[in-house]
């Protein structure tokens, strides 16, 4: 497939009159919306930003490739864009970005596609054909050009497969380990060098940056006369995997990726673990260090790797608190959601038949305490436990978390049971670390398994159930005895946090507290779920009344991607309204906190319950009263649309 069946003509845009990030963000996903590529501009605009947050998509060197793959896209699709003046797109090398690619894929992009958005990428590497790109004055120059580009570099790559061919007929009984550079994985370099390193290139969507770093990394080894080998894990999964073999034959190892990977098999070898970016402008620099040996030494035990030296990377206490935690939550969502309105929904059946009815036994079984609901605190426990210490650290961590909802420690003992077991692993790393090498095998089948569960289960036994399981019954019966004032002032609360940062750490906070007390209160009424749903449907259907009745107020595109609220809202999913918080954050977090606010404080002054974890105003017909709770929604919703409709400032007037 050639690029420019990607690249159509109609979406180009030789001009781009945008001045910031933010406009050229919104002008390019307009030029997608227009030629119907995709379906649903809010969803695309939002992944867009999810993945800028995780690092910028301003590559260096006048180029930005924002891209994003989602099931708002129709069609792969990528829109070619140029700046004659230029603009900061908080590109790596904080110079202003010129060209513009943006890529759109669809959830199932199939291998053609990402095949061909690999070679796109690339082909960004070439400085010179960037310049060439930069004196186009029309579509089909750009279209002409890149053909041309593609036909040369297919040529190129025909040549290497001869020439593989003939080496490999010659070689029947020699060494092939040598060989010059080509796009199929083989080793790139000088054959007569013995520098040889290996590296991997991965980013979170796939689609880019992975292949831009694969080719930066290939080119510079070349003009070094160093042999690399390079692993690329993008979107069709790993390709060119690398062997034992020439792990083992490695200088180093350089790790350029922006997701996980598999580690454990560079045990021993001096490993570079850097951005992705850094292996496409900084890709001298890791080559160097890599062939030198400058770099930490990885340790794997168990299936997890450790940097051993000083250039170990670190994060913040909190942020690594988080990160495991939410590890734990995610896992266990499924069996919140699952279990939950399965158990609702017996609840319902409970009312219309009786409590012996084969239907509502049947889902009670299947989402109750011995179903679902049973697995959801191990589950917790068992992979907060993983993030922290790795795969030893899962068993302990579920016993644990078993162990508390059997002693009535509930969620709060899971949640010590969890962080308990991955610190324990930690620290047997440590302790048996200056055993015999002979024994490193037994470690993860026989050693942490056994004291793993014998310090975790003694102290869940001894320490962490009697205290929580006390503390976890005081909160309980603290909450169910709660006066009306108060209830109504910790609903405010909850509401409130659900669209502080909309899905971030406050927002789970919240909703993590809510499922704490739905799943540990023995009668799951869900009168904090109440609180937590309905405030977190606010903000998106705030938005969408905003747009609808103060239209001047927003953009075109801003109007259409607030009709999409309306169903983002319904089904209690809060992120919808992440893009117009971005853009506007003053005024559309002050209004959606208030909003939610008042939605929830008004689920605990009509005294209602939902008894399930999700769902929106598809599971409402649960609660015990259905009406009320809309109506909650509903005045929350209308408070924020008209603070934010009657705050806000036209398009023309906003800076």
């Amino acid at each position: 497939m050639r690029i420019t069946d990607l690249m159509i003509q109609e979406t180009m845009i030789m001009d781009l009159q945008a001045t910031t990030k933010d406009e050229a963000i919104d002008e390019l996903i307009a030029s997608l919306n227009r030629s119907g590529r995709i379906n649903d501009p809010v969803l695309f605009k939002e992944m867009i930003y999810k993945r800028e947050a995780e690092s910028s998509t301003g590559i260096g060197g006048g180029i930005a490739m924002p891209h994003a793959k989602t099931t708002a896209v129709n069609e792969p699709t990528v829109v070619f864009a140029k700046s004659r003046k230029g603009l900061d797109f908080e590109a790596l090398d904080d110079q202003p970005a010129h060209v513009f690619f943006m890529i759109a894929a669809p959830e199932g992009a199939g291998n053609t596609h990402l095949r061909t958005l690999a070679a796109l990428s690339r082909l960004l590497i070439d400085s010179d054909f960037i310049s060439q790109l930069m004196s186009t004055d029309t579509p089909a120059e750009v279209s002409a050009l890149f053909d041309a580009k593609q036909a040369e570099a297919a040529e190129k790559e025909a040549a290497k497969e001869k020439a593989k061919a003939e080496k490999a007929a010659n070689a029947a009984s020699g060494s092939t380990s040598n060989q010059q550079q080509n796009t199929s994985g083989m080793i790139v370099g000088n054959a007569n060098s013995e520098d040889f390193v290996v590296a991997v290139t991965a980013c979170p969507t796939g689609i880019a940056h992975t292949f831009m770093a694969e080719d930066a990394l290939k080119k510079k080894a070349q003009e070094m006369g160093i042999n690399i080998r390079v692993e690329t894990n993008g979107s069709e999964g790993a390709q060119n995997v690398l062997t034992a073999d020439e792990i083992a034959r490695a200088k180093g190892v350089i790790v350029a990726a922006d997701k996980n990977v598999e580690m454990a098999r560079f045990d021993g070898k001096p490993v570079l673990q850097r951005p992705v970016s850094d292996g496409i402008r900084k890709s001298e620099e890791l080559i160097r260090k890599a062939v030198n040996g400058d770099a930490p030494i990885y340790r794997s035990q168990g299936g997890n790797a450790k940097e051993e030296g000083a250039s170990a990377g670190k994060i913040s206490v909190g942020s690594k608190i988080y990160k495991d935690l939410m590890n734990g939550i995610s896992h266990m969502l499924p069996f919140v959601v699952g279990g939950g309105i399965l158990l609702a929904i017996s609840f319902l059946f409970e009312q219309l038949a009786s409590p012996e009815n084969p239907i509502v036994q049947l889902l009670q079984t299947i989402g109750g305490g011995t179903g679902a609901f049973h697995f959801l605190i191990p589950v917790l426990a068992g992979f907060i436990a993983m993030s922290i210490g790795d795969r030893p650290a899962l068993m302990p961590g579920m016993v644990g978390g078993l162990m508390a909802v059997n002693s009535n420690a509930g969620f709060l003992g899971g949640l010590a049971a969890g962080f308990l077991a991955g610190y324990v692993v930690i620290g047997l790393r440590k302790l048996f670390k200056g055993l015999p090498k002979a024994i490193d095998g037994l470690k993860p089948i026989l050693l942490y398994p056994v004291f793993g569960l014998l310090i975790v289960g003694a102290i869940s036994f001894y320490v962490f159930d009697p205290i929580f399981g006390s503390l976890n019954t005081w909160l309980v019966d603290a909450l169910g005895n709660l006066g009306t004032g108060n209830a109504v002032l910790l609903g405010l609360l909850l509401g409130g946090m659900m669209s502080i940062d909309m899905g971030g750490p406050f927002n789970k906070a919240a909703y993590t507290f809510a499922i704490g007390v739905f799943t540990s209160s023995g009668n799951t009424d869900g009168a904090w779920m109440a609180a937590v749903m309905a405030g977190g449907m606010v903000p998106p259907l705030a938005i969408a009344l905003a747009t609808t009745f103060f239209k001047s107020k927003f953009t075109e595109q801003e109007r259409k991607s607030g009709l999409t609220n309306y169903v983002l809202g319904f089904s209690f999913i809060t992120e919808g309204a992440i893009p117009f918080a971005a853009a506007d954050p003053l005024r559309v977090l002050t209004s959606c906190i208030l909003g939610s606010a008042v939605a929830g404080g008004l689920t605990q002054l009509w005294s209602i319950n939902v008894p399930a974890p999700h769902g929106g105003i598809f599971v409402a017909a649960l609660a015990n009263h259905a009406l009320l709770f809309l109506l909650a929604v509903a005045i929350g919703s209308v408070i924020s649309g008209l603070i934010l409709g009657f705050w806000k400032k036209s398009p023309t007037l906003v800076k």
